[in-house]
């Protein structure tokens, strides 16, 4: 059984220990945080990331080479295949790797037995995660959702002056007084927490009907946001094969190696103002259904904590616009972003030498998977990587055997919903 408050103490610890670059200002400015640990059976923090922002639409570029998406979660996970890449750099080198060990298959690495990975989020993620039914109206993020039924008869109240007596009974149930036919309206406790993700154009919606009826799950969501619309998928985003299996959190250039996808075997969240009291049906970030774990520890700077620690002349509290990742790898394990960019990029420096790219955006973790084929001797290869056609990051990935099937359902089923200018930014998410 995993100690969900001693996972949160970890990972907090992990975020203490860092420089202060990045980190929220304390009482003015908050952020989510996110964790990858190893357990072996020892619990080790070895990705971790912060963030809440995505860039707009406008501002992706095709060749891979802006960090589209920096919610905590997002961070976590890449910063988790810049550590995989390493480890499976110290296994084809013939090194001692502490995660994988060869498998059956020609070229293919698996887990050591023993070995698994707990996921953590200071909070609900975006999206289906955080529809969440709430258990009293003092825990109600907005207002509850009025049936447009309800709306209509107050307004003919208001209109109409002169009520006939068998009107009376409809008027007294709008003030609120008790009678028989008020046992059937809307309840404004039986509500569920609003998501800000959208669903995707033109794909299903949601109903938008009071209370536990506003939203629909299991749709396809994009990241919530005030500013330009963005492509970047919310964070629990479905991501099924046509088999009824996720795809695990290695990604698409690593199913090369693996002989099995690689999943969390935990999901631990903690402390929110979202009580998560039963199964969550979403799949998250490539898992399984899973039954999540909550902590009684708070992040610090979670936005509850920011607001009580807020002091006059702060101005108002804010989400950070840094991005903080840190994994466990020997050469640069520390990357500080903001707007896709490293952080402290200028906008006039973006496109020329000067402007350094994020080690967690597509072109960077193409790069350093290049550098694991590359010290890969030529026998060792797994087949699929011995095509010597394969030149760019879309064809290793298309010929990663286990994401063809989920290849076709992404051109089948997400293509068409949008613009077929905005597909190839798709491809560098």
């Amino acid at each position: 059984m995993v100690d969900a408050d001693e996972v949160a103490r970890l990972c907090y610890e992990r975020f203490r220990s860092l420089p202060r670059r990045g980190k929220p200002e304390a009482g003015r400015e908050w952020t989510l945080l996110a964790a990858v640990l190893k357990v072996t059976p020892e619990m080790e923090v070895v990705s971790m990331g912060t963030g809440t922002k995505c860039i707009g639409r406008t501002a992706m570029s095709p060749s891979g080479d802006v960090l589209n998406d920096s919610h905590a979660e997002v961070i976590a996970r890449r910063g988790c295949v810049r550590y995989l890449i390493q480890e499976l750099h110290e296994a084809v080198s013939s090194r001692s790797s502490c995660v994988f060990s060869p498998a059956d298959q020609e070229g293919k690495w698996k887990l050591h037995t023993g070995v698994s990975f707990i996921f953590f989020t200071s909070h609900t993620p975006c999206g289906d995660a955080s529809i969440i039914p709430m258990t009293g109206s003092h825990s109600q993020p907005c207002p509850p959702v009025i049936s447009v039924h309800s709306c209509e008869r107050a307004n003919k109240r208001r209109k109409v002056e002169d009520q006939s007596e068998e009107e009376k009974p409809k008027r007294h149930r709008l003030e609120g007084e008790e009678t028989d036919g008020n046992q059937h309206d809307h309840n404004p406790t039986d509500d569920v927490h609003r998501t800000g993700a959208k669903c995707v154009p033109g794909g299903p919606a949601d109903p938008q009907q009071p209370g536990v009826r506003y939203h629909s799950t299991g749709v396809l969501r994009v990241k919530p946001g005030r500013g330009e619309p963005t492509l970047s998928l919310s964070c629990p985003a479905v991501t099924n094969c046509p088999d009824g299996e996720f795809l695990g959190f290695q990604g698409a250039l690593l199913s090369h190696y693996l002989q099995e996808a690689l999943y969390f075997s935990t999901v631990v969240i903690g402390k929110c103002p979202y009580r998560v009291a039963k199964k969550v049906q979403i799949s998250f970030i490539y898992l399984f259904y899973f039954w999540p774990t909550t902590s009684s520890l708070e992040f610090s700077f979670s936005q509850t904590q920011t607001e009580l620690q807020h002091q006059a002349g702060q101005g108002r509290v804010s989400p950070c616009g840094a991005s903080i990742s840190w994994c466990k790898v020997t050469n640069q394990p520390l990357d500080v972003t903001a707007n896709g960019y490293k952080h402290g990029v200028t906008k006039k420096a973006l496109g020329t030498p000067l402007c350094f790219l994020s080690l967690l955006c597509k072109l960077e973790l193409f790069h350093a998977f290049l550098s694991l084929v590359s010290s890969t001797k030529p026998s060792a290869l797994p087949k699929t990587l011995r095509m010597l056609e394969l030149k760019t990051y879309l064809d290793y990935k298309q010929a990663s055997q286990s994401y063809q099937q989920a290849w076709l359902q992404l051109q089948s089923q997400v293509f068409p919903l949008w613009p077929r200018s905005d597909r190839n930014l798709l491809l560098f998410h």
